[in-house]
């Protein structure tokens, strides 16, 4: 529908052009043809309009879309799109004034943005109203044990507010759920422990949490438990979150809740940190290429056994990947179960030694960037055997897998390598730092830090 409200609104425009601008422009009234230039803006147009709504994440998650959103997102795209067309196509235009520049991006934007939202907010209330006769809906839980979880579920159950919840149960948090003064309306499905196989079990896609949001320790044992589950997790405001700003108001009616969103890198910066993967892997591949060969010579004239080392580490969203890095110890070197290397493990190899220094047995990465499993800048990624031991210490550690891990990340720049399970720990929190703040700014400034390391040697 957004291509063709393009389409649309492009070809009442280019009438507007032939007969108000060009018309003022040679005192005539002048024809309107629809030649080959005007064909080929209708097909450019529209997917110029829908790659710049998909950038700016218009197309994610669309059935929970506010119409109070709608207005203000489509205006902002409206604004940026009409003043980039313009200099791209209008700019060179037979006009009387430049008065006419400033009516031709006027009528262009009133064209577009009015007939884009008349069509929007038609399917944004088609799709409110679905979900206000159940015929559409988000299998929901709720997790709590007081008061303020009943209030809400009974006014989220309200037929006249219903914004798309089907609620399957409720699970505690502490206590005895049997107790539970939610009983009486939704099934007890236990303790928030067993949220994963609930979720899976019934195909969960919300989670609210009706507890206080001053107790900090309940809800970081829950977000835990949640961190990798795919679903969506909102919790009740209190009145500090309302005044803080916390609380943005997408319905004029309903209940009011805070959608915990860690998420603070916008679509079109994921998309392009995609494509300046995509572009960098393929092209340190091929400079490297040369180098590549004669690092594999290198390494299997030093010592006995295979070029690359291939581990299981665990990635993006928990799943495992093959990572490939050049082999820098001997042959065998974990025959007596996994163990992390020191600044002065007799394992490492002497040409190991110096690819470490200068973190060259990193290079094969670059395939693993290439085929998505991992980014240029991200969280290293760490074996299951290790990662079992650093959440006994610290649950928080699977918020990582929020992220692709990467090559590089900012608990290696600040921190470096870890020997040990505490010094994981201890680097944790500034790959956390960076996944709460990331953005492509940042990713180029670790980049940099790191070629600087490279450089200098300083790697081990």
């Amino acid at each position: 529908m957004d291509g063709i409200a393009g389409g649309i609104s492009w070809s009442l425009f280019f009438t507007y052009r032939k007969f108000i601008i060009e018309s003022d422009k040679f005192g005539y009234k002048i024809p309107v043809e629809l030649d080959k230039n005007f064909f080929l803006a209708l097909l450019f147009v529209p997917i110029y309009w829908i790659g710049l709504y998909f950038l700016a994440g218009h197309y994610k998650d669309v059935w929970r879309k506010s119409r109070i959103n709608e207005i203000s997102k489509t205006f902002t795209v409206t604004v940026v799109g009409v003043i980039l067309l313009f200099f791209a196509l209008l700019l060179d235009d037979e006009v009387r004034s430049y008065q006419s520049y400033y009516k031709s991006i006027l009528t262009l934007f009133v064209l577009h943005f009015g007939l884009t939202l008349f069509i929007r907010l038609i399917e944004a209330s088609f799709v409110k109203s679905q979900l206000r006769k159940k015929k559409i809906g988000f299998h929901t839980l709720i997790v709590g044990n007081n008061q303020k979880s009943y209030q809400l579920v009974k006014e989220l159950m309200d037929e006249d507010i219903q914004q798309g919840n089907i609620f399957k149960g409720f699970v505690s948090v502490n206590g005895d759920a049997n107790n539970h003064i939610l009983k009486d309306i939704l099934p007890n499905l236990g303790n928030y422990k067993n949220l994963p196989e609930l979720i899976q079990k019934y195909e969960i896609e919300e989670v609210i949490l009706g507890i206080e949001s001053s107790k900090h320790a309940d809800i970081n044992n829950v977000t835990n438990v949640l961190e990798d589950q795919q679903v969506v997790l909102k919790i009740i405001p209190d009145l500090y979150d309302m005044m803080s700003g916390q609380v943005r108001m997408n319905n004029v009616i309903g209940a009011a809740l805070i959608e915990i969103n860690h998420d603070s890198m916008p679509q079109w910066q994921k998309v392009v940190k995609r494509m300046i993967d995509l572009f960098a892997s393929m092209l340190l591949l091929l400079i490297f290429l040369p180098v590549f060969l004669v690092l594999a010579v290198a390494v299997k004239m030093g010592s006995k056994g295979p070029v690359f080392y291939k581990q299981i580490r665990i990635g993006y969203k928990g799943k495992p990947f093959h990572i490939y890095k050049f082999r820098t110890m001997i042959q065998d070197s974990e025959v007596a179960g996994p163990m992390l290397s020191s600044a002065n493990d007799v394992r490492i190899t002497p040409i190991g030694k110096w690819l470490r220094k200068y973190r060259l047995d990193e290079i094969p990465q670059f395939f693993n960037v290439l085929v998505g499993e991992m980014s240029l800048v991200g969280p290293r990624p760490e074996r299951k055997f290790f990662i079992d031991q650093i959440v006994q210490i610290a649950p928080h550690y699977k918020h990582l897998h929020r992220v692709k891990p990467g090559i590089t990340s900012w608990g290696q720049v600040k921190y470096g390598y870890a020997e040990n399970v505490e010094q994981m720990v201890e680097r944790l929190k500034f790959d956390i730092l960076y996944i709460e703040n990331r953005s492509i700014a940042i990713d180029f400034r670790i980049l940099i830090y790191t070629i600087l390391t490279v450089l200098q040697g300083k790697g081990r």
